[in-house]
């Protein structure tokens, strides 16, 4: 209490998926073998790239920091789900909550970005092959990584200090499965307009440029592919190309119909399910997609298996 019959929130709860008490042990186990799915797929891939002396090209030390990036991007919502699963306490703090928020806004934006630039890797690869080498060099690429995942960081800072700085007084229940933005939102008191516009439009800066980029060095690439004379090279260059397009359709188809949908669209049902596909779905689709379809992984995992 705070003066008064003034309420302030000093955590709030995660109702998750407590409309399902007969599930929960069943939840448990199912999340937990997707964690550690995504923890040891990504870190395969990330250490494959490493040790292999045939994936030391920029593609591959780009998909070894997205794999390093989905493991991070995991970590901020799944072992918290797990421990709420486990115990079935679901209560989080306050700051706890704010620093949940903040490390999803950043490592979701770097997320969009760094598919950007592999886009790009991609876009100067097949577009420009003899530049790819003068354009594409280490250095480059490491500007590149850390641009992709510090770029955001002050507005995203800004963003959740806005948030959290609303006026939280009752009540504290969380109809969602972590802590983000929309959810934050239903229960602030007090009006929420301008805050609310202000993260729509980081949305846009952040999430809709990246993948209007990723789309404009698709249509390069496209009109690249299809001028090629011959068959096999048409179908080389659609193979590089078709693993980083499939990942970006599962994150984009996901978290556009969460963080674009009319409001009038969500139900708590569907947010929680679109919210676990670009967490925990993609992240743990992504070692498979990238090894099922690409030959130079598979040698390389051919080559450790026997080890």
């Amino acid at each position: 209490m705070a003066g008064g019959n003034l309420t302030v929130v000093m955590e709030f709860i995660l109702l998750g998926f407590s409309d399902l008490p007969n599930l929960q042990g069943i939840l448990f186990a199912i999340f937990l073998v997707i964690y550690l799915s995504i923890l040891i797929g990504n870190s395969l891939l990330i250490f494959l790239i490493k040790t292999d002396s045939g994936l030391q090209t920029p593609m591959y030390f780009f998909l070894g920091n997205f794999s390093f990036l989905e493991i991070c991007y995991t970590s901020v919502t799944l072992p918290r789900m797990l421990a709420d699963l486990w115990t079935q306490k679901r209560t989080i703090s306050f700051l706890a909550c704010a620093v949940q928020t903040c490390f999803f806004f950043i490592l979701g934006v770097a997320e969009c970005l760094l598919l950007a630039v592999m886009a790009y890797d991609r876009y100067v690869a097949i577009c420009k092959p003899l530049y790819y080498p003068l354009i594409m060099n280490h250095n480059v690429c490491v500007q590149l990584v850390i641009a992709s995942w510090m770029i955001g960081v002050p507005v995203l800072i800004e963003q959740t200090y806005q948030i959290f700085s609303l006026n939280f007084c009752g009540p504290n229940k969380i109809n969602h499965i972590f802590c983000d933005a929309p959810p934050l939102f239903k229960l602030a008191c007090g009006d929420t307009y301008k805050i609310e516009v202000s993260v729509h439009v980081v949305a846009q800066l952040f999430i809709l440029t990246p993948f209007l980029l990723i789309l404009a060095s698709y249509v390069k690439i496209i009109t690249t592919i299809l001028k090629l004379p011959s068959t096999s090279g048409r179908s080389k260059a659609y193979s590089t190309c078709f693993s980083h397009l499939m990942v970006v359709c599962l994150f984009y188809g996901s978290g556009s119909t969460v963080y674009f949908q009319p409001k009038s669209g969500h139900s708590a049902g569907s947010v929680k399910v679109f919210a676990l596909f670009y967490t925990t779905v993609t992240p743990m689709f992504n070692p498979l997609i990238y090894s099922l379809r690409n030959k130079d992984v598979v040698t390389a995992l051919s080559k450790l298996l026997p080890k």
